[in-house]
């Protein structure tokens, strides 16, 4: 985590102080030389949930040794240009692109688990590699489905609300935690960060979140405790948050339709703008890196039939995490990716500020295809 003034420097209100402000810390900054095999496609951002707007994200990347990064969000791709931007200023070459939900109705993987915790028949999909004039062209497609998620989202407040005996207000209380007005997507972490600042506000912080917690059913671990009882942390609710999630989620989740298109859709619109649809492979997940995931069964099973599937309705990459699979997972799935012929990239997601952007897996020689697979990324959006 970077400094914290300088952080709420970088965090301003517009994009234009964000962008002036990272122009001044720069005077003065000090980063520590690049790694060449340190880099990190998907970071997320204030343009969906994060600690860190698009220059924040930037910097913090440059600060840890990065030599490249990437901007993803979820179902937004808003936050690009600021990211662009701020990337020329701190000299780093950086590849754009966005997540998504996709319905996977009226294909082989219909009604069937692969990457998705919350909901089965929906897969999560990055869109990788976007070429610079096409950001607005993916802006406008997504506005609809954007819209879906808020009614959504409304309903699911509600249901806080009856569960938690709360009185969260989805337009007072989540959309200003959010850059909805700039067409930046809203998530379930920006509902659950609602309820951790308002039960903040309720109970306080330490012995009195615990007992909250408890009360309204919550199992917590020593480690669990331990973090809700260090009132001094800046990123409190946040931690909160990460509880809240793996809790209440579940309790309180509507499966998404209108807001998630289908994947032919997605096919198309990539094809048309020379962008990269990736299935992201998350595999059976054990102990959750994050915090944030329970240990849960997904597409392990039957990881070939989705591999089929993906062939059959023109996906032609996959995007996975090195440090969150084990090593027969890595190879089973890279020897996939191969006899299907998938462009493989890599990305550890960003969103917590106990998070390091850094993925120490890159340092195997190993991963150097997803290394050079950056470096295509970067090449096709400055060309294209």
């Amino acid at each position: 985590m970077i400094d914290i003034a300088i952080l709420n420097k970088l965090n301003a209100p517009t994009k234009e102080e964000r962008l002036a402000n990272l122009a001044e810390v720069l005077k003065t900054a000090q980063f520590p030389p690049m790694v060449p095999q340190y880099i990190n496609n998907h970071i997320h951002t204030t343009y969906s949930f994060s600690p860190y707007s698009p220059t924040a994200a930037v910097y913090a990347a440059r600060m840890e040794g990065l030599c490249t990064a990437g901007i993803i969000d979820h179902d937004s791709i808003s936050g690009a240009r600021e990211f662009l931007e701020a990337a020329k200023l701190v000299d780093m070459p950086v590849t754009i692109g966005m997540e998504a939900r996709i319905t996977m109705d009226g294909t082989r993987m219909e009604g069937r688990r692969t990457n998705n915790p919350d909901q089965v028949g929906v897969s999560y999909m990055t869109i990788q590699g976007v070429p610079h004039n096409k950001i607005d062209t993916l802006t406008e497609f997504f506005k609809p489905y954007q819209a879906a998620r808020h009614a959504r989202n409304r309903a699911m407040i509600q249901r806080i609300n009856a569960l938690v005996g709360v009185e969260l207000d989805y337009d007072r209380d989540v959309l200003p935690l959010s850059m909805a007005a700039e067409n930046g997507g809203v998530t379930e972490r920006h509902l659950m960060y609602a309820l951790a600042i308002e039960l903040v506000k309720q109970v306080g912080k330490g012995q009195g979140m615990i007992d909250k917690l408890t009360q309204v059913g919550m199992t917590l671990s020593e480690k669990q405790k331990a973090m809700l009882l260090d009132t001094e942390y800046p990123f409190y609710e946040y931690d909160v948050l990460g509880m809240l999630k793996g809790t209440f989620v579940p309790k309180i989740f509507i499966d998404a339709t209108d807001e998630c298109p289908k994947l032919a859709d997605m096919v198309k619109l990539c094809n048309e703008i020379d962008a990269f649809l990736c299935y992201a492979y998350l595999g059976d997940v054990g102990e959750s890196v994050t915090g944030d995931k329970k240990a849960q069964k997904f597409e392990d099973d039957y990881l070939e039939e989705v591999f089929e599937c993906l062939k059959e309705e023109g996906v032609k990459a996959v995007t996975y995490m090195p440090t969150r699979n084990t090593p027969a997972q890595l190879e089973r799935l890279r020897s996939l990716c191969d006899q299907y012929g998938m462009f493989q990239i890599s990305g550890e997601d960003i969103n917590s500020p106990r998070q390091i952007f850094v993925i120490k897996a890159m340092e195997n020689p190993l991963f150097q295809n997803l290394i050079d697979a950056t470096w295509k990324l970067i090449e096709h959006e400055r060309n294209t």
